[in-house]
């Protein structure tokens, strides 16, 4: 799990777990569950997620 200390600094230390992200073929990225393989959530803008790990 990511550890967050100070709390309220606004940044993360390590990255998230159990989740990755790819990139659509409209250019943004989609956040997927890496036990069950569903898509969580979609970037509005065509940033990647911060954090988290990317699949190949």
């Amino acid at each position: 799990m990511a550890t967050n200390p100070p709390k309220g600094d606004g940044h993360r230390n390590g990255a998230v777990r159990n989740r990755t992200q790819t990139q659509t073929p409209s250019g943004h990225y989609v956040k997927r569950n890496a036990d069950t393989g569903r898509f969580m959530d979609v970037k509005s803008d065509k940033q990647p997620f911060k954090g988290v790990r990317k699949e190949k």
